[in-house]
């Protein structure tokens, strides 16, 4: 395929959300979102339904791995009309979980899957557009765009069928980033405009401190 040159991918959305967030001491996908405190008034939205909603508009469905939490997102989920996935072993790590979601996306029939962590504040809806269009613009050969900013890269990023396969075909214990760093050839990067993109929220503090922020 040339420079210039439009491919129509179909694309899931992905969101992981079976993480323990031992970390934090409650469940990281129900925290609120924008953050409660002085001067806020209460949140109706959380970091899981805000994911859900970012992806949205850019996808033709959202799934949500989760875990053990999976009866207490499942209400979250489904009342935004997402679809919720329990990964049955979430000790085997994080990666065995992105393997679950893109057997989802892939038994969909959709050939392109937007991925995030719900342990994050969402990305604006015009991120994740954008990477959405860079990625169907993207060359051939190119098989994921991943967002930068500052010179940090994070998360949503887009991945076709080229990736996905790689992903499956790697143990459980595997890691994405390493497998992207493998392939430099293939991973394409997009400045955007949207500090949440590197953003991780593990700790209370890290909460306090993007509150104070927002």
């Amino acid at each position: 395929m040339l420079r210039g040159m439009v491919r129509w991918p179909s694309f899931g959305g992905v969101i992981l959300a079976a993480g323990e967030s031992s970390r934090m001491g409650r469940d990281k996908a129900l925290l609120p979102w924008p953050p409660q405190g002085p001067g806020y008034p209460p949140s109706s939205e959380t970091f899981l339904s805000s994911a859900i909603r970012s992806l949205a508009f850019s996808t033709d469905f959202v799934i949500v791995v989760g875990g053990a939490n999976e009866p207490t997102l499942a209400p979250i989920v489904y009342g935004i009309g997402a679809t919720i996935v329990a990964n049955p072993d979430p000790s085997l790590g994080q990666f065995s979980s992105l393997q679950i979601g893109i057997n989802e996306v892939l038994n969909r029939g959709r050939d392109a899957a937007i991925i995030t962590l719900v342990d994050r504040p969402p990305a604006r809806v015009v991120t994740v557009e954008k990477l959405r269009t860079s990625f169907a613009n993207a060359a051939e050969g190119i098989w994921a765009v991943v967002p930068e900013y500052c010179g940090e890269h994070g998360h949503p990023y887009v991945i076709g069928r080229e990736l996905m396969t790689v992903f499956l075909e790697a143990p459980a214990s595997a890691n994405a980033r390493d497998i992207e760093h493998a392939n430099p050839q293939h991973i394409q990067y997009v400045a955007v405009d949207d500090p949440f993109v590197a953003m991780n929220v593990n700790t209370p503090e890290d909460y306090a401190a993007l509150a104070a922020k927002v």
